[in-house]
Order: C-alpha cells, then structure tokens, then sequence
C-alpha cells in the first residue's frame, strides 16, 4: 500500500491513512513512547518515525509537540480513570451503605496505584507539566477538577458523607489529603527510595496507607 507524504503525494512501500486514521496512529505511537520513558520521549518526529510518514504529514494533526504530549496526557489520565473505576466496581455490595462507602474508598486509591505501578511512564506523563498556549490558560497549568480521577475520589468521599462514615466537617478539602497520600507513595515507589521494595512489601504499604487515609479521615 502507499503513504501520503507531507506534500500529498504517496510514498511507495508505506501504509496508507485515511482521513483521521493518522491521527489516532500517532496518537498511539506516542502513547508507546510515554509508556517505555515517560513524557520526556514523547516526540512528534519520532512518533512520524514510527507511524512510516513526514514529520510534515503529523504537523497536519498536531501543532507541534506540545498539542501532542497533551494528547497522551489526557489519554494517560482517561487510563488511569478506567484503572480506578474498575477496583470501585469489584467492591461486592454488603447490604451496608456505609462499609460499601468504605470499601469504595479504599478501592478508588488501590485502582490508582495499581495503574502508577503498571504504567510508570503513562502514569509520569499523565501528570506533566506541559503549559499550554498562554490564551487558553496564563498560569500555564490545569486545575484539579480538570482530572477525571479528581472527580472519581469526589464522588466517593461524598458517599462517606452520605452513608454517616465522614462527618460533614471532615469533607472540604479531603480530596487532597486522599490524592497526596496515594500520589506521594506512588511516585516513592516509581522514581524514589521505595522503587526496591518485594511485592508483598509494597502489597501490605498499599493497604496501609489506604486504610489509614480513610479511617484517619473519618474519625
């Protein structure tokens, strides 16, 4: 099959793109590269490279590399919301609202860390920092509530709320006691001092910071 190259024309040997294909092509080559190094290899060039056409013809899908870094990013945070939306969903139904709320909290921070600690690239670039253009956000940052798993950990530390297990005067800014705790241990174990620790050290800390976050926060 035959490529279109940056001037339109086709390039023999190549893969043919239709019209939008491109552009989820590089989209995953790039997701490859943030997987094997982090933000820091997602690479517009590259990801043409690997997808087999111009830098010319992936320039006609992204501006430039931070448009595509941006791409993988909210990828990245879309995985790692489904990563934690899954661990929410095994929790089996007791009958009881607020040991289900519990469990649920737990569930959320485990689905977090689980994804941290099998995509320690994809989970680096998730949370980059990449400015955007100056007119669409001067202070160069998105906020918290542009997070999917912001609003996940929201949504179930409203339930402890409901079910009686928090108490309404705990509840404003729990959300960043909850994510700093699961965050802080995730980035210790991915490029700190606890990168070293067997399975079943990291499986019981795991469980510890979790029942101690949300205990500690209900009492």
């Amino acid at each position: 099959m035959e490529s279109i190259k940056g001037d339109g024309s086709a390039e023999p040997g190549r893969s043919a793109y239709h019209h939008g294909d491109l552009r989820n092509a590089l989209l995953r080559a790039a997701t490859e590269l943030a997987s094997a190094g982090g933000p820091e290899a997602v690479v517009l060039r590259e990801a043409a490279r690997r997808v087999g056409v111009s830098p010319t013809a992936a320039y006609r899908h992204f501006a430039g590399q931070g448009e595509l870094l941006q791409a993988v990013k909210d990828l990245g945070q879309e995985e790692l919301a489904v990563s934690m939306r899954a661990a929410v969903d095994e929790c089996p139904d007791t009958g009881d609202p607020g040991e289900v709320a519990m469990s649920r909290a737990k569930a959320v921070g485990r689905g977090y860390l689980r994804f941290a600690f099998a995509e320690p690239g994809l989970f680096r670039t998730a949370f980059c920092h990449n400015p955007p253009a100056p007119a669409s956000d001067p202070a160069g940052h998105a906020g918290k509530e542009d997070y999917p798993s912001y609003a996940l950990l929201a949504a179930v530390l409203d339930d402890l709320v409901t079910t009686g297990r928090m108490p309404p005067s705990r509840r404003p800014g729990a959300e960043i006691t909850a994510w700093s705790a699961v965050h802080g241990l995730a980035q210790l174990v991915i490029d700190g001092p606890l990168h070293d620790l067997a399975p079943a050290e990291l499986a019981a800390a795991t469980e510890s910071l979790l029942h101690t976050t949300t205990t500690g926060m209900c009492t």
